[in-house]
């Protein structure tokens, strides 16, 4: 049995009376082939259906357009193609099996030709279809409090890059309460040789880990889309899926689009969907109750998806839902409103996650010898943890090597003249701050006076990059260019302040009533 099946494929022979929610007509008429299977509980953990065990109805299967629900015996049947996978839908309370790298094993490959030849291995051929494609199910308890890790672009290009990771962000990691973890696209950089490597270092967490398709993490050497997932899905399976887990619905979306030119030897990709996509996620969305939360995880901002309102019409009435990305290497939460074509009573909640490789692991080495790698918006590199309760969540941010409590970078004048005191700006980075945050200063034991909003480059992000510019040989890679902060807040300090230490202080009150503080010095002169 090849390592990518997950599933346990049977001899038995089942007839297709007893299936439900299945239209052979249909399938036949689409040039498909039934697939038949039965999704059960693995009571003695073995892997296969032995005899007492039972079928679990009702359980969500798809081919990635169609899904069925199966029959009071576990049993389904659904159509599919020479280029198929099949894929359980987990439901809430059941787990599936889990690899050796904690990667979820809910799929089957049908692929009976294999993948063409590219330079990264694809799907090896899978043969004729079985007679019976059979999914094992665990229980396991899922209440409705529950935490899972977002990563966004870990994205090594090297093995080296890898132990990066492991150092910065894996070891800080282990013992974590959180259920399940996700890889918010961009995996790798490029060299899809990593994908085992990196998988293993993840897996020291012990805990389930989803992962998104990124668009470095693709084949470029695909002649068309539907090919350039090959090696991806031979490490996770299909590069889009949904599951369950407490009261949380999930649907990870593939919305990198591989494009090559006729002609050209070269492609280029752009956020999409694509109408095979959207179905499936129609579908989906059409078996899960309005008062379910449904939390989309996708790779590219799903504002820059170029077919993003079809998929905005599918979600913009639900009053529980939200997304996250990654991609753009920098952290923001982002209102989709009317402007962006959106028609829902509510503005959409778009969460552009924190980048684990920050700058793509860029700047000067700290002592550990990694990367300080630090945001073109000020952040720094790190991951987030959602928190959910019912259809309730939180996200916090985590900087990488960094207390939970490091929230800020504040930003003021060393010294500062008495005359020139009222002048002076103090600037507030709150890392994961919102349109809704409340950020308030004072200094010394004075009234606390709200800060004002921004939109500019960090302060203390330009001093590193400009320091960094100004070394003419660099043994390091290079930093972006700043870019403006969705984040940042300002005051000036109060007129009056006697020449002396003062302790400039600033707090920062989310959405849900958490406070954090970020403290400086300044010296005022006379």
């Amino acid at each position: 049995m090849r390592q990518t099946l997950i599933c346990l494929v049977t001899a038995a022979t089942i007839t297709s009376a007893a299936f439900v929610a299945v239209s052979t007509s249909r399938d036949a008429a689409d040039g498909l082939t039934p697939a038949r299977g039965v999704v059960f509980h693995d009571a003695n953990g073995n892997g296969s259906m032995d005899t007492g065990e039972k079928g679990l109805a009702d359980v969500r299967v798809s081919n990635g357009v169609a899904i069925v629900k199966t029959d009071a015996d576990g049993r389904y049947e659904i159509g599919v193609d020479d280029d198929t996978i099949i894929f359980v839908i987990k439901p809430t309370g059941w787990r599936t099996p889990i690899s050796e790298n904690q990667i979820p094993r809910f799929y089957y490959i049908h692929k009976p030709k294999g993948s063409p030849p590219l330079k990264y291995q694809g799907v090896a051929p899978t043969g004729d279809l079985p007679a019976s494609i059979d999914f094992a199910m665990y229980p396991q308890k899922e209440p409705e409090q529950f935490k899972a890790i977002l990563f966004g672009d870990p994205q090594p290009r090297n093995q080296k890059e890898i132990d990066y990771i492991a150092h910065d962000v894996i070891e800080e990691l282990v013992g974590t309460d959180a259920s399940f973890g996700v890889t918010l696209g961009d995996i790798l950089f490029d060299d899809l040789s990593l994908f085992e490597a990196q998988a293993r270092s993840i897996a020291l967490l012990g805990i389930p880990w989803y992962n998104v398709i990124g668009n470095h993490d693709i084949n470029y050497d695909a002649p068309n889309d539907s090919i350039s997932d090959e090696t991806f899905e031979r490490h996770f399976g299909p590069a889009y899926y949904s599951f369950d887990h407490g009261p949380v619905h999930f649907i990870v979306l593939d919305d990198i689009e591989w494009h090559v030119a006729e002609g050209k030897s070269k492609g280029s990709y752009r956020g999409g969907f694509g109408a095979k996509q959207i179905e499936f996620v129609k579908k989906d969305l059409s078996l899960i109750p309005d008062d379910q939360l449904v939390v989309l995880l996708m790779h590219i901002p799903l504002d820059e998806v170029h077919d993003r309102h079809g998929l905005y019409r599918l979600i913009e009435q639900r009053p529980f839902c939200m997304s996250v990305s990654g991609h753009t290497h920098y952290h923001q939460h982002r209102m989709i409103t009317r402007e962006d074509g959106w028609m829902g009573p509510e503005p959409h909640h778009h969460i552009v996650n924190v980048t684990v490789s920050g700058s793509w692991w860029s700047g000067t080495p700290d002592e550990r010898g990694i990367p300080h790698t630090i945001c073109k918006d000020g952040t720094p590199n790190g991951y987030s943890i959602i928190s959910f309760d019912g259809a309730a969540y939180r996200l916090d941010y985590k900087a990488a090597g960094r207390p939970a409590d490091y929230q800020m970078q504040l930003d003021a004048p060393e010294v500062v003249a008495a005359v020139d005191v009222a002048a002076s700006v103090v600037t507030a980075n709150v890392f994961n701050g919102t349109q809704k945050s409340v950020i308030e200063m004072r200094v010394g034991s004075g009234d606390w006076i709200k800060m004002s909003t921004t939109s500019r480059p960090d302060p203390t992000y330009l001093r590193v990059y400009d320091f960094e510019q100004s070394v003419t040989e660099k043994p390091w890679l290079k930093l972006p260019a700043p870019g403006n902060s969705s984040h940042l807040w300002e005051a000036t300090l109060p007129a009056g302040l006697a020449p002396g230490s003062h302790l400039v202080e600033v707090r920062a009150t989310n959405v849900s009533g958490k406070t954090y503080t970020g403290r400086r010095i300044v010296r005022v002169t006379k």
